[in-house]
């Protein structure tokens, strides 16, 4: 024997009821709506951009000053680290090349300093 609550029976009358009636908006209520979202649309400009040089789309692509500035400091401590490298740097430098090579910038074999070019 199945219970049934009596509601069941005037819940489903109600939202049979519910789904049967269709309510469509007026058309004065559609008109209304497009024309608020009409309004709400940005307008189109006449105005062209000005066209950006090579320079300025250079800094737009790599993003402007601050990323400048990074790669400006991270090619200064190349270089430098480079040049002078720190004892650690030979020292594994050394390890995976097997011989530890100096290469010197400024020759100090100069003719001056033997005094070649000097009267007397």
């Amino acid at each position: 024997m199945m219970m049934t609550d009596p509601n069941d029976k005037m819940l489903d009358d109600l939202f049979a009821d519910a789904r049967a009636f269709k309510v469509a908006p007026s058309d004065a209520l559609m008109a209304r709506v497009l024309a608020d979202a009409e309004a709400a649309q940005p307008k189109s400009q006449s105005v062209q951009k000005a066209r950006l040089g090579m320079w300025a789309q250079f800094m737009d692509v790599i993003g402007g000053w601050p990323a400048v500035s990074g790669l400006a400091a991270a090619t200064v401590a190349g270089i430098w680290i480079g040049v002078a490298p720190p004892s650690s740097v030979e020292d594994i430098t050394a390890s995976f090349m097997g011989d530890e090579v100096s290469v010197d910038l400024f020759s100090s074999d100069f003719g001056f300093a033997a005094g070649d070019f000097v009267d007397g």
